[in-house]
């Protein structure tokens, strides 16, 4: 077991972090992100474990690494740069970022049923009647979706995906 770890450590390190490189560049430029997005998260937590081995593997040189500046100075680069992506959402309502239609969708779900009503051709009565048919504890247009899915022990995703989906053949 050892010898299948040093003989392949670094190359699927080197082979995860390509495919990590290559979904990272193709999600910043928009490209196929139905694609690349789940391959990119999934096959980066995957890359953890190699990565680790590799170390493991080249422990004595890594460690040589601490011992010079470039270490200590690409290492507080990297916190900087990822402090500059984490700092200024940190006061965002309940800590909230990500893409711009999740935030949209979160604002949707957070206004009253009779404002929400018409995005969906329907009115506040009708919007309050289709939840109820669907399960939902509604008590009324003033209430809000965020108010609904928390009375009807139902996530937010769950809601929006009852709220878009196509109605059922008869």
């Amino acid at each position: 077991m050892v010898k299948f770890f040093n003989s392949y450590a670094t190359p699927l390190t080197t082979g995860l972090f390509l495919v990590s490189l290559i979904s990272g560049v193709a999600l910043f430029l928009g490209l196929g992100p139905a694609y690349f997005h789940g391959m990119h998260e999934w096959l980066s937590m995957v890359l953890i474990l190699p990565f680790v081995l590799h170390i493991w593997r080249n422990w004595r040189p890594f460690l040589g690494y601490f011992k010079r500046a470039p270490m200590a100075i690409a290492l507080a680069v990297s916190v900087a740069a990822a402090a500059a992506f984490v700092v200024p959402v940190m006061g965002a309502e309940g800590g909230r970022s990500g893409p711009p239609q999740f935030a949209l969708a979160h604002l949707a779900l957070g206004a009253p049923i009779a404002d929400v009503a018409p995005i969906l051709g329907l009115d506040g009565a009708g919007l309050v009647t289709k939840l109820q048919g669907l399960g939902y504890t509604v008590s009324g247009p003033g209430q809000t979706l965020l108010e609904v899915a928390a009375a009807s022990e139902k996530s937010e995703m769950e809601i929006a995906g009852a709220l878009v989906a196509p109605p059922a053949a008869n």
